[in-house]
């Protein structure tokens, strides 16, 4: 399983039940490709940096989930297939920003090392 964050734009004209039927989806492809869902962030709606489909208005979502690459093929086939979705973006996250990768517990607090005495030949 690896990391992933999902971005996707949505129309913003859409009614509230549409938005939520939408990310559903998402996480119902998700799931049925054997991932795990963590946390939903909807940012709300943004005004673009310009015209996107002659709108100037997205419903943004982030969709934060662990999943295999064939899940996220999937799942970025069918967001290029759904009208409501303008845009999105599913990018993997290397192992440290995503709070997998975690420092090995040392037996010992580091200390610093004494300095040991050289040994002169004189």
């Amino acid at each position: 399983m690896r990391p992933y964050e999902v971005m996707i734009i949505l129309d913003a004209g859409l009614e509230e039940d549409a938005i939520r039927a939408t990310v559903d989806r998402t996480t119902q492809v998700l799931q049925a490709g054997g991932g795990t869902v963590g946390r939903v962030d909807r940012w709300g709606k943004r005004r673009f940096a310009y015209e996107l489909h002659h709108k100037l208005e997205g419903y943004y979502v982030l969709v934060e989930a662990s999943a295999e690459p064939a899940a996220i093929a999937e799942l970025d086939r069918m967001l290029s297939l759904a009208d409501d979705v303008i845009r999105h973006k599913a990018i993997r996250l290397p192992e440290k920003v995503a709070g997998r990768a975690r420092p090995a517990p040392s037996a010992a607090p580091a200390e610093p090392a004494e300095a040991a005495p050289e040994a002169n030949g004189a």
